[in-house]
């Protein structure tokens, strides 16, 4: 129980492992007790076995790979919009100060408004087709990878550019130099950016949508079918965890360096006392 207590000390492979299916089981146990003694309306919380039906009723009636396919492609092209306006973007405003002082009285703001009060804002603007859905997203998705991309610019360390300066860099390589500095950092918040397309696509789906997951959970609901609803949250949820598993993935492959784990045995309390820690870097192997 004192090891369990000790603040950021690692656990092991197993215990984690172990943890984590007790969460789902304890979740799933909860569900069964309230839908089998009927604590809830039988409309509002279906029971597992009928959600695991409608699950597959989804995939072998109501095409639902094509769905989520549907959805991550909205998501994507959002999401390559939202990079190549807020990469170069935030570069420029981490790295010139006047630009950063020009554009972040609007974007800081936009940051904190909520998304939905804008859908009819969209609708308006660009009809009810694919090319709203997109556009929505793309506003969901920008600011914060701008806010993203100027923070990590901001981090590059200026003793990195004196040393570029010295060597006798010129404007454009002190620019290539913060990007290519920043980009890890940039690549990592891809994960979190993929969540909030996730979020939103639901939305932007339930307006004049043919197909995609929020259509599908949608359609579902006006009939009143919620094993089929929760059996479509529970796609959504599958499908965003595994392209953020995807994205982790990559990020892994191509920056081993930010791996850096702390061995259970050197928990922050020993730095917290004054005893040396050490910092251990797993190396990879080509």
């Amino acid at each position: 129980m004192r090891n369990l207590l000790t603040i950021r000390k690692g656990v092991s492979r197993r215990t984690s492992l172990i943890l984590s299916v007790s969460a789902w089981a304890i979740i799933l146990f909860l569900w069964f007790a309230l839908t089998h003694w009927q604590f809830l309306p039988p409309f509002s919380v279906p029971t597992p076995i009928g959600v695991v039906r409608a699950f597959v009723r989804l995939w072998t009636e109501y095409d639902l790979l094509g769905n989520v396919m549907q959805s991550w492609w909205r998501i994507a092209q959002a999401f390559l919009w939202s990079a190549l306006v807020a990469i170069p973007l935030g570069l420029l405003m981490g790295s010139f100060r006047w630009i950063h002082d020009f554009v972040n009285p609007i974007a800081a703001p936009m940051r904190s408004m909520p998304i939905t009060a804008f859908l009819p804002a969209f609708i308006a603007l660009f009809g009810m087709e694919e090319a709203m859905k997109v556009a929505f997203l793309w506003f969901g998705m920008f600011f914060y990878l701008l806010a993203v991309v100027v923070e990590e610019v901001n981090k590059v360390d200026d003793s990195l550019l004196e040393t570029a300066w010295t060597l006798g860099a010129k404007r454009r390589n002190i620019l290539w130099l913060l990007y290519r500095a920043s980009f890890p950092g940039i690549f990592g918040s891809f994960q979190i950016l993929y969540d909030i397309g996730w979020t939103y696509v639901i939305l932007a789906e339930m307006v004049n949508a043919r197909k995609g997951v929020g259509y599908m959970v949608e359609a579902a609901r006006k009939v009143l079918d919620f094993e089929r609803v929760y059996a479509g949250i529970i796609a959504i949820g599958i499908a965003a965890f595994l392209f953020r598993f995807l994205l982790a993935s990559m990020e892994s492959w191509l920056f081993p360096w930010r791996r850096v784990s702390r061995p259970a045995s050197e928990p922050v309390a020993a730095v917290a006392t004054g005893a040396p820690a050490k910092v251990h870097v797993r190396a990879e192997s080509n």
